[in-house]
């Protein structure tokens, strides 16, 4: 599509906007295109003429004097894409990934119910939305209000997966292709731990949640996961930790071994995440697990004494129905999970010609909607509540990723990371550490190799890169 900005600044809102309708879409400022979007600033007046294939609207808006043009001329461009397609976007104009932070801002400045109605008023998010984003913002304060001053968190990067899965964005690779790496990359990572450990206690800081991410954490054997646990032991105050999660995720790397390592090392919170309790979805999406395996590992866990489980669940995957995929939500809750995590499917970027009848078919995009909105009210009626939430860019529907929890199971790193709430210091093959100072809210970031191989062979740079947090803090 050809997106045309004459006569202002507004390209990133204006190319947000189109990708809350057009998904598949490769935005381009030139060309000839089906889908012709022109947005213009001629003084006060705004205006947004656009063309989808055989469709076309143009509608205009005179600004007053003390309007906010961006949230004008992005509410102008939503309401003729909406007309033009005939969807409405739950989230308005909203495109960020924190909603619950800027709703929190927004009653800082304004007050709750002003900043509620801005939500529903200017953003033009759906009053559900808007409510989600309050209560969620609610029990996210609560866990903030434990993070003190010279708080930090830690995460641990394992970016190894039995099998990469269809929908994955995130840096994971296949045991097939890196089994040789994994014990030259384990033994690296211990070693940057030791690092960020003297870091920590050389500045005095305070370790709260300890969190391993992948990838699938629990790909690595007992004895490497054990190696990583001492070295963690070892170097770090563990005395001030609140919270210990390790991602289990894949249910077939789930072995009676690994698990009673990670309650040696006084692990608190696993993921055993289904994604769907549907074999035809997960073959769709090339889980080489059955949901028998799942729920024999939830079971395995249970009976090793891990009383704080999360299971995901992904609404929108290939072939799934909305009948099969309550059925999974409903499995999840029957089974007593202390949280589930329900995200949206995050679409790839264009791959391949859009025709006519794709751009206007609404079916995916309603009946994830459906999901979403089914597993908002089952959770809540059972007994969860919403701790956590973000947003992905093309997430099908542009819809949200929320956890639930029973009372007193949020998970408190989910909450900090995404409130961006102190120092994250992060290791491993595409660990990005985030320093924050309490004093004036300033971030900055640094950033490791991405993948295995490049972390394994570019390790001195890493470590170099590390002395960085003196200086951020000032030492």
């Amino acid at each position: 599509m050809i997106l045309k900005v004459i006569n202002h600044q507004l390209q990133f809102d204006m190319k947000n906007i189109c990708t809350l309708f057009f998904p598949y879409e490769k935005i381009k400022t030139e060309g000839s295109e089906d889908i012709v979007v022109i947005t213009e600033k001629s003084e006060d007046v705004l205006v947004v003429d656009a063309k989808v294939y055989d469709k076309h609207l143009k509608k205009t808006h005179k600004m007053a004097e003390s309007e906010d043009m961006a949230v004008a001329m992005s509410v102008l461009l939503y309401s003729v894409l909406s007309e033009l397609m005939g969807y409405e976007p739950p989230w308005g104009i909203l495109f960020g990934v924190r909603p619950a932070k800027l709703m929190h801002r927004l009653c800082g400045e304004m007050g709750r119910e002003e900043a509620k109605n801005y939500f529903l008023n200017s953003f033009l998010a759906k009053k559900d939305k808007t409510e989600l984003t309050l209560e969620v913002m609610k029990h996210e304060n609560e866990v903030i209000a434990l993070s003190g001053k010279n708080s930090f968190s830690l995460y641990v990067s394992i970016p190894f997966c039995p099998t990469r899965c269809s929908y994955c964005s995130f840096v994971s690779h296949s045991i097939e292709r890196t089994q040789k790496l994994m014990t030259p990359y384990v033994d690296l990572l211990c070693t940057e731990l030791e690092q960020i450990g003297e870091i920590a206690k050389r500045l005095a800081l305070r370790l709260e949640t300890v969190y391993f991410g992948g990838g699938t954490p629990t790909t690595l054997s007992a004895n490497l996961l054990t190696k990583i646990f001492s070295t963690i032991e070892k170097h770090f105050d563990m005395s001030t930790l609140r919270e210990y999660t390790v991602e289990a995720g894949r249910p077939d790397t789930v072995t009676e071994d690994k698990l009673l390592a990670l309650k040696a090392a006084g692990v608190t919170r696993i993921s055993i995440n289904p994604q769907s309790f549907n074999d035809e979805v997960l073959e769709a999406i090339g889980r080489r697990h059955t949901s028998q395996q799942t729920i024999d590992a939830y079971n395995l866990a249970r009976s090793l004494g891990f009383d704080n489980i999360n299971m995901d669940f992904i609404a929108g995957l290939p072939k799934d129905s909305l009948d099969s995929f309550k059925s999974s939500i409903d499995k999840g809750i029957a089974l007593g999970a202390e949280s589930i995590t329900v995200h949206t499917l995050a679409l790839k970027s264009a791959a391949y010609m859009v025709t006519r009848d794709m751009t206007f078919d609404l079916t995916d995009r309603l009946t994830t909607a459906d999901m979403v909105r089914y597993s908002n009210a089952v959770l809540s009626d059972s007994g969860y509540y919403p701790y956590y939430m973000y947003r992905q860019s093309k997430s099908l529907g542009n819809l949200e990723n929320v956890g639930w929890c029973k009372p007193n199971c949020d998970c408190l790193y989910n909450v900090y990371m995404m409130d961006e709430t102190h120092s994250v210091f992060s290791a491993g093959a595409g660990g990005v550490t985030r320093l924050k100072n309490q004093e004036n809210g300033h971030i900055e970031r640094i950033y490791n190799y991405k993948y295995p191989y490049e972390y394994i062979d570019s390790f001195d740079e890493i470590v170099k890169r590390k002395m960085g947090i003196y200086t951020f803090y000032g030492e």
